[in-house]
């Protein structure tokens, strides 16, 4: 990676956790409103994954999928209005922080049942390669998810149609609040993957570096084969699952080892040690981060709530018909 893209890796890492430190202080002051999941210690996950993908691509994430709307092009304020309800929002306010959505930008959720985007990815990669399209698809989604049918069921059928489809599993070791080893009695999920004949890796989800590396090794699999590929990245959230969570299930000590292990922390600590960055820069991307934020917390509170004479509309797909 040359300097540039390091750069810009750190900027993006430090413009999700600004992002998300915000969203929680504007939940508190019940602003936001409903669910929220926040991504704060996961950082280096989408950022080394989204920072190969080109705005023709796909991406499908979670409900935990701020930082991949943002890092897919989604401006923070509309990002942020989406989350305040409000209809500068991407999808006019009625979707909220699980639904960020946006066609332009080929971001196609935030999908708040587990699993459900995955199939969705699949649909989306095979209609590329049917339309012979110059498209890369990515899904992202949690170990969780890898419980449900619909995981295997689409693995199956990317392997056996040969789909080229970069399947993201966002390992944070807790699917809401149950352990991945009380829940599956075969944790290593890579090795489970390889069983369906899908080519599969594992990378260390708090250093954006390998994620990046092994994103790129994936993708260049993809072009190269024409097949689908499977990336686990092991990673830890530093936050509860939700603002609703009581968070019993695992210890402060085991959460505050993990936080020896900050994504952001340490890829600056390096870049400062290899002579990447300085602080003059460093403070410098710091500005343009809490500006980008302050100016979304801005638009989202001078953004109109959507008239009640439009609660009909943009309910049905529209389409001209032949006659």
């Amino acid at each position: 990676m040359n300097r540039e893209k390091q750069l810009l890796a750190l900027k993006n890492m430090m413009r999700i956790r600004r992002m998300e430190e915000v969203c929680a202080e504007l939940y508190t002051q019940e602003k936001i409103r409903g669910f929220l999941h926040l991504y704060i210690g996961e950082e280096a996950v989408a950022t080394g994954v989204l920072i190969h993908i080109e705005a023709k691509d796909n991406v499908i994430a979670t409900y935990r999928e701020h930082a991949h709307a943002l890092l897919k092009g989604i401006s923070a304020n509309a990002i942020m209005a989406e989350m305040f309800g409000k209809s500068g929002g991407c999808a006019l306010g009625r979707g909220g922080s699980m639904h960020l959505y946006s066609v332009k930008n080929r971001f196609y959720g935030g999908n708040a049942i587990v699993g459900s985007g995955i199939p969705h990815a699949l649909g989306l990669a095979l209609a590329a390669k049917q339309l012979d399209e110059d498209r890369l698809t990515v899904c992202f989604f949690g170990e969780g998810a890898m419980c449900e049918g619909i995981f295997w069921e689409s693995l199956n059928l990317a392997a056996l149609w040969k789909i080229p489809l970069l399947f993201c599993c966002e390992n944070n070791l807790y699917a809401m609040g149950t352990s991945l080893a009380r829940s599956q009695a075969e944790p290593d999920l890579t090795k489970k993957v390889l069983c369906h004949a899908v080519a599969a890796t594992q990378a260390d989800g708090m250093d954006v570096d390998d994620v990046m590396r092994r994103t790129s090794e994936g993708l260049d699999y993809i072009r190269n084969e024409k097949k689908p590929f499977f990336l686990e990245m092991k990673t830890y959230r530093f936050r509860a699952h939700s603002m609703f969570d009581p968070q019993l299930y695992r210890s402060k000590e085991e959460i505050e080892n993990w936080k020896r292990y900050c994504p952001i922390e340490r890829y600056q600590s390096r870049l400062l040690e290899d002579g990447i960055l300085d602080e003059v820069t460093y403070k410098y991307i710091q500005a343009e981060v809490e500006q980008e934020i302050d100016a979304a917390i801005a638009f989202a509170e001078s953004s109109p709530l959507e008239p009640i004479s439009d609660i009909e509309q943009k309910v049905y797909a529209q389409r001209e018909l032949d006659n």
